[in-house]
């Protein structure tokens, strides 16, 4: 039977609130998959880098690309120690006090190690990167050719070990501070895309892609 949960470790469990903390992987896969924006640590040299960049899912694996000279992919792809972070922020937590004012989110942070990815994986790779973005986009655009492919470098991800934290529901103030005449409450955050706009290089008219219709749609 498939392990669904990750084992607590020194490097993934949460110590601060730790009832915040998760480590079932359904749970985590869901805040990975909802997104496709992710944040990615690393050290060199006694250098500590940090980068956004755009990911994909399949299974306990993750993949990320990027040029093929790019110096995070070149830095990650020797197997050393990274870490990947996803966050949403789902709603600003008003209390009475200052001290007490926060956030409502769900984060999932990675541990792993990368290596490069070359062959039918890494089509394949770049298939699920774009799915993750804009799903149906993949079978409306040209695929990339031989020149494209040799400039892109592609890496996988193995998942060693994870956690997630989320924070929800009201603000949890001291008790006396309920008396107060101050309002409290949840400011919540939405998000969505507005109506796609056309390429004004567009030599041929063509109605607006489904799969941007679809992006739209899903968050109004």
């Amino acid at each position: 039977m498939e392990d669904k949960t990750f084992n607590k470790t020194k490097l993934n469990t949460v110590k601060r609130i730790p009832k915040r903390g998760s480590y079932d992987k359904p749970t985590i896969y869901t805040i990975l998959d909802s997104h496709y924006l992710c944040h990615i640590s690393w050290e060199d040299a006694g250098q500590p880098y940090i980068i956004p960049t755009a990911f994909g899912r399949v299974e306990d694996k993750l993949y990320i690309h990027g040029s093929s000279k790019s110096r995070m992919l070149s830095m990650l792809m020797d197997g050393r120690p990274m870490c990947l972070v996803v966050t949403h922020l789902d709603a600003l937590v008003l209390a009475r006090s200052v001290f007490h004012h926060s956030m409502n989110y769900r984060s999932a942070v990675i541990y792993g190690h990368a290596q490069k990815v070359e062959g039918e994986e890494k089509m394949e790779a770049l298939r699920v990167i774009t799915e993750q973005i804009i799903p149906g986009r993949w079978d409306e655009a040209r695929l990339p050719n031989a020149i494209e492919m040799k400039a892109t470098m592609v890496l996988s991800i193995e998942i060693d070990t994870a956690s997630a934290k989320i924070r929800t529901g009201p603000p949890s103030d001291d008790t006396q501070d309920y008396d107060l005449p101050i309002w409290a409450g949840l400011v919540p955050v939405i998000h969505g895309y507005e109506d796609p706009i056309p390429d004004p290089g567009m030599k041929i008219s063509q109605p607006v892609a489904q799969s941007a219709i679809e992006k739209v749609k899903k968050y109004q």
